[in-house]
């Protein structure tokens, strides 16, 4: 199947498995994937080793400045700060408690969305997020919202976390979800939010086979290949 030249961008909940749907995405039609949240975890490690959370309290203004010295971006293995790797750190409990709270701040977002947009002006790129379709790819040509059952989704971190030999409880990584839903629902900047011509992906009885191949039926009827 011959995509044309679009930026597809999939949107929802934390673990419905967006990451892993625009990675199988991005392999099947030869895309550019770029995983926003990675960013943002990106950032929030920066803050936490950086010193600028302190409990429940972020230092804006430091963070802020400190912004211009941080060397975010993307590598063969991930997402990198500098020549560090640092994809294992950002996926610990600790990073997941704090990302949302630091998505919401204004000077991250816009630090996040500037480097999304200069991967974008190529097109054919798949991002995932909570706001790509809605704030940062507004005009994409093509908007996925992935949704869950919640048990399902904490399950399916937890098993991700195991893998990655973090050991964990499905109910601690509920109750981390469902706060992170409400926060990145109720956020004044950028909320969580289905644009109004995404098109709803509910994945909770769907292996990953049956996803790739609902979205081929979806891009064949709106594009006509």
């Amino acid at each position: 199947m011959h995509i044309p030249d679009i930026i597809i961008a999939i949107d929802g909940y934390s673990s419905t498995g967006k990451s892993s749907f625009a990675k199988i995405i991005a392999n099947e039609f030869g895309f550019l994937y770029l995983d926003s949240g990675a960013l943002y975890r990106g950032v929030t490690l920066f803050a936490i080793e950086g010193g600028y959370i302190d409990g429940e309290t972020i230092d804006i203004p430091a963070l802020d400045k400190a912004l211009d010295t941080l060397d975010l971006h993307f590598g063969e293995d991930g997402t990198y700060i500098g020549e560090r790797s640092i994809e294992k750190e950002i996926r610990s409990m600790e990073v997941a408690g704090k990302v949302s709270p630091i998505a919401t701040l204004s000077q991250v977002r816009d630090f996040v969305n500037r480097k999304l947009r200069e991967f974008g002006d190529a097109k054919r790129v798949v991002m995932d997020g909570r706001d790509i379709g809605t704030t940062v790819f507004p005009d994409a040509e093509l908007k996925i919202f992935m949704t869950a059952d919640p048990l399902v989704r904490a399950e399916r971190r937890a098993d991700e976390m195991r893998a990655k030999g973090i050991e964990v409880r499905v109910e601690d990584v509920l109750a981390n979800l469902q706060e992170r839903d409400y926060i990145d629902s109720h956020r004044d900047v950028s909320p969580l939010a289905k644009a109004d011509d995404a098109i709803v992906l509910d994945n909770s009885h769907m292996n990953m086979q049956q996803q790739l191949e609902w979205l081929k039926g979806i891009i064949a009827d709106k594009f006509d290949c």
